[in-house]
């Protein structure tokens, strides 16, 4: 009768514990924290190029020309940055660096791949099965080449870059300098079908890959329920450099959604943090450079400087 009588103060205790310390480890998971992805009334919705902010343009600008040899990448056009603050998801904030700079981007355009098989299989030209999910999650979290080749094979070339073209989404645009392109199978010997302006085979531009995190985000990539489930294959990465090996210390893995890729000096990171607060952005970056990742991860330490500051400054004035 004691060991029934005491259990249950234990373990309600126990439990209480639990929690508490779960929710330390999981800032993320703050009853405050709306999830993903995003409602907002249509009257408030506009497009990421009308959420443009001039004074977190300055901030940023600030922040990348401190760095002597960032400021000479900018100038060459090679280090294009994008960021999107989504602390209050009604009045997003956009600001970016060589914006429409089109760059050798590696994996991330698997991004657009990722786009292409959901689309796929809402307008039923692809079958969803264990196997093709199980590919996408590789071809997203471990970057697995072979994986993507699988994809690809599954819906074509051509219509990835239909659906890229799609004036809905509107990913690459020639008189915008370009955007997203996967212009390779990433097979070995595989098709190419480079972009058409700089004969790239996988591209990409800041503020496309930061308006497909957007519209992602709030819902708006297809519908919320298919914007939903790539949220959840682009969570929980895989491959810990870059971008990540900043933020894992600091938001669970479930709440960093993301695509990177890496060939040679070319290095690009594209991530949608959603955390508690102020901790919650989209941050997109591409650098020709040997440096390169060093300069991503000392990237999201300046962001996240500029992002707590704002929140300061807000809670100050309120």
């Amino acid at each position: 009768m004691m060991s029934t009588s005491c259990s249950r103060p234990i373990t309600a205790l126990l439990f209480t514990a639990l929690l508490v310390i779960g929710l330390s480890a999981n800032p993320g998971g703050a009853i405050s924290s709306p999830s993903l992805p995003l409602r907002v009334p249509d009257s408030e919705w506009l497009p990421l190029y009308r959420r443009w902010d001039r004074g977190l343009q300055a901030q940023l600008e600030q922040a990348l020309n401190q760095e002597i040899l960032w400021h000479e990448l900018i100038v060459q056009g090679k280090l294009a940055v994008g960021l999107v603050d989504l602390a209050d998801p009604r009045l997003p904030r956009f600001a970016r660096v060589n914006g429409d700079t089109m760059m050798y981007a590696a994996s991330l355009p698997k991004i657009a791949i990722l786009l292409a098989a959901f689309q796929s299989f809402e307008d039923g030209s692809l079958q969803e099965t264990p196997q093709i999910k199980t590919d996408m999650i590789e071809m997203i979290r471990r970057s697995d080449n072979f994986a993507a080749s699988q994809v690809v094979a599954r819906i074509g070339l051509g219509k990835i870059e239909r659906i890229i073209l799609e004036p809905r989404y509107g990913f690459y645009d020639m008189g915008k300098g370009g955007g997203i392109w996967v212009g390779g199978s990433f097979a070995r010997d595989g098709q190419l079908n480079p972009d058409p302006l700089k004969n790239l085979s996988q591209a990409a531009t800041v503020n496309q890959v930061c308006r497909f995190y957007y519209l992602l985000a709030y819902g708006k990539l297809i519908n919320p329920e298919r914007s939903r489930q790539m949220l959840k294959i682009l969570a929980f990465p895989d491959l810990h450099d870059k971008f990540v090996s900043v933020l894992e210390g600091f938001v669970a893995p479930n709440y960093l959604y993301r695509k990177s890729g890496e060939f040679g000096i070319c290095y690009s990171d594209s991530i949608l943090v959603w955390d508690r607060a102020w901790r919650r952005y989209i941050l997109v970056a591409l650098v020709e450079h040997q440096r390169g990742e060093e300069i991503l991860r000392k990237l999201v330490t300046k962001v996240e400087h500029i992002l707590r500051r704002q929140s300061l400054d807000n809670a100050r004035t309120h």
